[in-house]
């Protein structure tokens, strides 16, 4: 009984870790969409130059 609740408890794990991993990755893609869309929109200043989107 224990071997098999040990083998049930790895997949409930393996699937929790692969679940995660796949919504970073779309996470992960929807930022970078984002960082691109913001990269590519930006702004001109009043001098005519280009300025930055972020505020760091």
């Amino acid at each position: 009984m224990v071997p098999l609740l040990i083998v049930l408890l790895l997949a409930l794990l393996l699937f929790g870790v692969g679940f995660a991993v796949k919504i970073l990755w779309w996470v992960a893609i929807a930022v970078l969409v984002l960082w691109l869309l913001g990269f590519v929109m930006r702004s001109s200043t009043a001098g005519g130059g280009r300025g930055r989107w972020y505020r760091w």
